[in-house]
Parts: structure tokens; C-alpha cells; sequence
């Protein structure tokens, strides 16, 4: 228990500077994303590989995994988000009309 523990914190540790400086770098997130949360919902994630396989991949290389991921998390819903007169728009756009 105490070693899922110690990668849970070193999970943490490693992700939360990367996801602080993307915030502040992009305001969609800050609008769209509870910063807290998505450290939570990230560490989840990457805990499901081995400390091996995290610690393998290069800094820049899980910034631009963790932005990715960010990205998706602030876009998906954004339908649900406007007027049904804006949602016909978009449909028609969609569809070329």
C-alpha cells in the first residue's frame, strides 16, 4: 500500500508543474477546466502504467501528452453549450448547406 502511495505522490509531483503552466498559458483552460480536478483525473490516468513506463517518457514528451489531453477535455461538451438556434447553425455547416 505504501508503495502505491509513494507513486501516487511521485505522479503528482510530476504532473501538477506541468499542468500549472499550461493553465497559465491557456485560457480556454482556465475557463473550461477545474485545474484540481484535472490533476486528479490525470494521475488516475497514468497510474494505470507502471512507474517504468511513466518515468521512460521525457518531459517535453508528457507535456505534450497531458496538453492533448487537456484539449479534449475542454472541447468535448462545447455543443452542449450553445442555443438550439446556434446548434441549427452549426448543423447547416456541417451538412453544407
Amino acid at each position: 500500500m505504501q508503495e502505491v502511495t509513494s507513486y501516487n505522490q511521485e505522479l503528482i509531483n510530476r504532473i501538477s508543474p506541468i499542468v500549472e503552466k499550461l493553465f497559465q498559458t491557456n485560457s480556454l483552460y482556465q475557463v473550461k477546466l477545474d485545474k484540481q480536478e484535472m490533476i486528479e483525473m490525470l494521475v488516475n490516468l497514468f497510474g494505470k502504467f507502471s512507474p517504468e513506463e511513466i518515468r521512460a517518457i521525457p518531459e517535453n514528451q508528457l507535456t505534450r501528452r497531458i496538453d492533448k489531453i487537456l484539449v479534449l477535455e475542454a472541447v468535448s461538451g462545447t455543443l452542449n453549450d450553445l442555443s438550439p438556434e446556434q446548434l441549427a447553425i452549426f448543423d447547416a455547416a456541417v451538412e453544407g448547406k
